[in-house]
């Protein structure tokens, strides 16, 4: 692959997978696994805080904790996966869109979440996504995320046994926190946790964005 793949191309896939998929994942992905890091996440935050979920899949983990206490959004390239969070976070506003062009204003959100959705985008890409969550955050605002512990791209066929093919794409710790320091966020925590989905390890870091 090139080093400057298309978004849009690449985008395409990741929908169509996540499209054919939505069951699946749907059933195997546990809220429960980055339960502590929401609740953590919502534990500063002001009650009357805006949060954007990037990616946001079925709404687990993150929309149906939230959207019921906070002005909650959810952005994901799939419709299938966003029917299920309309059910499952009626409360939340949903909208279509990708990480690197995210369809929110400057600085309208409080906190944006992006667990297990930068790891779909290009790498070469994810400065651009780490500028998006920069842009649509307010001074101070806080940022939640799922990247690589070590670098890797690859692509499965036949993901969960569903027929679907995914691809992911992600840099290692040093180079994903580099870039987010240039996209203007002070890191505060970071994590390492077990794929739930047997796929080895994920960091999730906690960021602040430098008023």
């Amino acid at each position: 692959m090139s080093d400057e793949r298309d978004l849009d191309e690449w985008a395409s896939a990741v929908m169509s997978g996540y499209d054919g998929v939505a069951a699946a994942y749907d059933d195997d992905r546990d809220p429960a696994h980055e339960a502590a890091l929401v609740e953590s996440l919502a534990a500063d935050l002001p009650g009357d805080a805006r949060v954007l979920d990037a990616g946001c899949g079925g709404g687990r983990a993150v929309l149906e904790a939230l959207a019921s206490e906070y002005d909650a959004v959810g952005v994901d390239l799939s419709p299938e996966q966003l029917a299920l969070a309309r059910e499952r976070a009626p409360a939340a506003a949903l909208a279509r869109g990708d990480l690197t062009r995210l369809p929110i204003t400057d600085g309208a959100v409080d906190a944006v979440t992006a667990l297990h959705s930068v790891i779909h985008v290009p790498r070469e890409h994810h400065e651009r996504a780490f500028a998006e969550f920069a842009r649509v955050l307010r001074p101070g605002g806080h940022l939640l995320l799922t990247t690589g512990v070590g670098e890797w791209e690859g692509r499965n066929d036949d993901w969960l046994d569903s027929g679907a093919a995914m691809q992911w794409s992600f840099h290692g710790r040093e180079r994903s926190l580099e870039l987010l320091d240039s996209a203007g966020f002070d890191v505060t925590e970071e994590v390492v946790r077990d794929d739930e989905l047997g796929g080895g390890e994920w960091l999730f870091v906690r960021a602040r964005f430098r008023p």
